[in-house]
């Protein structure tokens, strides 16, 4: 019932603030009186910064880390504001009494402003009538006052005294809840405005003074304890700017971007002003570069420029905001330091203007999109980085041309390949550099990417990742002035080889081979397309003898139905599956396969893939050690259930006697069709025609005598009448290299298309190919000499 109580007790003082429209301020010191609950009643937790006399009503994050400013903060138990102690009563459950301001000051203990009040000839107004609301400086807010300043403001008591403490009142009672963000109150020092800032953690600042101890009620007003005393603002961000010696690059950088008049708009800005020294520090060619590119000079700048007022009071921990550039900074704080992207470069804070806050730091922020592409590599891809400058490719890269790199996590780079020779290396980086800028959002799923080196890579799309070729992208692209980076788990292996071609070399596939030969299915392995092949090597076989192979040879369609069983659709590799799910995978012969992968490693249907994304030029290739098979499709016949028990041991296969399996058909197969044509042989195609008595040293054709043809495209058995030839020469040639010769009555022992037909009558002699209207300006220098001879010599005998 105690608990029931106190939770009850909680969102009542909760409701109770939500109701009277309660600030920020408000629901951070209800939660603190929450936190102080067992203290007693009215009783605050507050959080202390070790070492120094800051005290906050923090936030729960902070409650709980137990610091403030990445500092151990201890707890404190005070009195609620507006509350006190009562001699031998526990907590504080005394309301403390009202007063009129000037008495409210020493209630709030700002003993030193109830002081000045008295010297400057304040205190009759505050001790009057009227409606008051007076930001009093702490006590140690006087005393971190540069001396000489408060020296001059007590020396001269009538008027600069006067009119500072004038300068921290408006004449109009304001509580937290009515000091709204970004909104400015009118003083009563020549009516000049109060700044305000009230931020969701709770931090209420005036002229990015905090106030640490609000709402404190007057009979004529309200009292605000602050933490610094405020001067008066007057000039904008631009003005500051144009007059700060310390700021001058930063000004001629702005009006040469063409924002610097957006500095004097009114708003609500921050700006992170580099000084000269931070410019110089990027050293003369970097400067004179971003000189040069205005787009890039304008990102650089509106990247230290935030569309709101964030004064160093108010970041208690490190919190990220968005840049007029687009991309976001961290802000921060470590103990009394500002902190941008986690580093201190803070020189001066909380320079406050009519429209904003200048900050002014030591070093230029640089956001990707005014970075070269080199300068986008990080310490994660640092190994990278340093051999693609090792190697000369960084240098061979220029400035006004884009490209991409595809770069690899450090780890990637294992002692293997580092040991490796440079010329290797240096086929490898070729492979994760790209001839354009290429930015996450322009990939898509089948788009094929340009190396350096001429190659090209495929992409694949899938729910949770982006892959190139066997390795997927790791969040943290970034897009930079003249190219972008990506950054990739493993190093990239593109496909240079067939399915089929890779099988075939690997060696340990033979069976599986010559049953997809057997079932017709070949050419599935070399045709081009987009596959993933589970692909079941010897061991899955073991065991099994001539009788047993030609069992499974003998049914067509249950060869083929457990053979496509193993293919699928799309190219699916390890790193784009969901981890830790089943991925339903339809194969080609039409029921599901079920793929997991985690912790690196790959099953399907239950079994291990040993080894996976065998990047193929026509898809991808896993290697399992079983055979699968369909849990939905029976077997009707004893002997082949027999069998495949033997094969498949990851399940219980179905058997319903008689069942017999359907046909599928193969409309995913590219048939290439062979057509054959029988008669005299006819070449009816030229390229080149040589006549007089030419010696030739190397001819990609040549026809002598009778031919004799071992290799040819269409062939026509018979005398050969020749209308159009690659290389015919006249005469007796003297051939020292033939790359195909055809020679005497032809005998063809490799057709790709032969068409049978009637005989045909053939002419003796060469034919002339009239060549006058050939077209030769794409042609070679030998190629135009060659073409050109011949049209003179058609000429020539035209003429005769």
């Amino acid at each position: 019932m105690k608990l029931l109580f106190v939770a009850a007790f909680a969102l009542f003082v909760l409701s109770t603030f939500d109701n009277v429209e309660s600030s920020a301020y408000d629901k951070i010191v209800a939660h603190s009186r929450i936190r102080a609950r067992k203290e007693g009643p009215n009783v605050c937790a507050l959080q202390q910064v070790m070492g120094t006399k800051k005290k906050y009503f923090s936030t729960c994050r902070n409650w709980y880390q137990g610091t403030i400013c990445g500092k151990k903060a201890t707890v404190l138990y005070e009195c609620c504001p507006g509350y006190m102690k009562l001699e031998g009563m526990r907590g504080c459950p005394a309301v403390a009494p009202i007063d009129h301001v000037y008495g409210s000051l020493g209630l709030v203990k700002a003993t030193s402003t109830q002081k000045y009040s008295d010297v400057s000839k304040l205190r009759p107004e505050i001790e009057g009538s009227g409606s008051f609301t007076i930001f009093a400086p702490s006590n140690d807010a006087w005393e971190l006052l540069d001396e000489e300043v408060r020296s001059a403001l007590v020396s001269n008591v009538n008027i600069e005294l006067y009119n500072t403490l004038h300068y921290h009142m408006a004449n109009k009672r304001l509580f937290t809840k009515d000091l709204r963000n970004g909104m400015t109150v009118t003083s009563m020092y020549n009516d000049l405005g109060l700044l305000i800032n009230h931020y969701s953690n709770g931090v209420v600042t005036v002229n990015c003074a905090r106030i640490i101890h609000g709402n404190q009620v007057a009979t004529n007003g309200v009292v605000h304890v602050i933490d610094r005393v405020i001067s008066s603002v007057g000039n904008t961000i631009q003005e500051v700017v144009d007059i700060d010696d310390d700021l001058t690059t930063l000004s001629g950088l702005a009006q040469t971007a063409g924002i610097f008049e957006k500095l004097g708009q009114p708003g609500h800005f921050t700006l992170f002003a580099p000084t000269n020294e931070a410019f110089e520090s990027l050293g003369s060619e970097v400067l004179e570069r971003l000189q040069g590119d205005k787009e890039v000079l304008k990102a650089l700048l509106n990247y230290h420029l935030l569309d709101s007022v964030q004064c160093s009071e108010a970041i208690m921990t490190g919190t990220s905001y968005e840049t007029l550039e687009g991309n976001n900074i961290e802000i921060g704080c470590d103990g009394e330091s500002l902190t941008v992207n986690g580093i201190k470069m803070v020189l001066k804070k909380d320079i406050v203007t009519t429209n904003g806050v200048i900050h002014l730091i030591d070093k230029v922020l640089m956001p990707d999109s005014a970075k070269q592409v080199m300068e986008l590599v990080g310490s994660s891809q640092s190994i990278f980085g340093d051999l693609v400058s090792e190697l000369g490719f960084s240098a061979a890269m220029r400035p006004d041309v884009e490209y991409t790199l595809l770069a690899p996590l450090n780890v990637a780079f294992s002692d293997e390949v580092m040991s490796m020779d440079q010329s290797l290396l240096k086929i490898i980086l070729e492979n994760h550099i790209l001839k354009r800028k290429i930015v996450l959002g322009e990939l898509f799923n089948g788009q094929r990417l340009e190396t350096i080196a001429g190659k090209y890579l495929r992409v694949f799309i899938y729910r949770t990742a982006v892959c190139i070729e066997n390795s997927c992208l790791v969040r943290g692209s970034k897009e930079g002035s003249n190219g972008a980076l990506h950054l990739m788990k493993i190093l990239l292996k593109p496909a240079e080889k067939s399915m089929f071609e890779i099988l075939t070399e690997k060696g340990g596939f033979k069976i599986f081979l010559s049953l997809m030969e057997a079932a017709g299915l070949t050419d599935l392995l070399k045709q081009e397309g987009d596959f993933t092949l589970f692909a079941p090597s010897d061991k899955a076989f073991a065991g099994l003898s001539q009788t047993d192979l030609s069992l499974l040879k003998s049914d067509i369609n249950a060869l083929r139905t457990i053979l496509l069983y193993h293919i699928n659709n799309g190219v699916f590799i390890g790193g784009g599956l969901d981890t830790g799910v089943t991925n339903l995978l339809k194969s080609l012969q039409g029921s599901n396969l079920r793929v997991m992968s985690a912790n690196n490693s790959m099953l399907v249907n239950s079994v291990q893939v040993p080894e996976s994304d065998i990047m193929a030029t026509n898809g991808v290739i896993h290697f399992v050690n079983q055979v699968l098979y369909p849990g939905d499709i029976p077997v009707g016949s004893q002997d082949l259930l027999t069998l495949l028990k033997r094969l498949v041991t990851y399940m219980q296969i179905k058997y319903i006697s008689g069942f017999r399996y359907k046909e599928i058909p193969l409309t995913f197969l590219r048939r290439i069709i062979t057509v054959v044509h029988e008669g005299e042989p006819t070449i009816t195609k030229v390229t080149r025609v040589i006549e007089g008595e030419p010696s030739i040293t190397t001819v990609t054709r040549v026809i002598e005598g009778q031919p004799s043809i071992t290799k040819v495209t269409r062939v026509i058995e018979g005398q050969p009448s020749i209308t159009k030839v690659t290389r015919v020469v006249e005469g007796q040639p003297s051939i020292t290299k033939v790359t195909r010769v055809v020679e005497g009555k032809p005998s063809i022992t490799k057709v790709t298309r032969v068409i049978e037909g009637p005989q045909f009558s053939i002419s003796s002699g060469t034919t002339n190919i009239a060549l006058e209207e050939t077209d030769i300006s794409n042609l070679d220098d030998d190629s135009k000499r060659l073409v050109q001879i011949i049209q003179d010599s058609n000429r020539r005998r035209g003429r005769d």
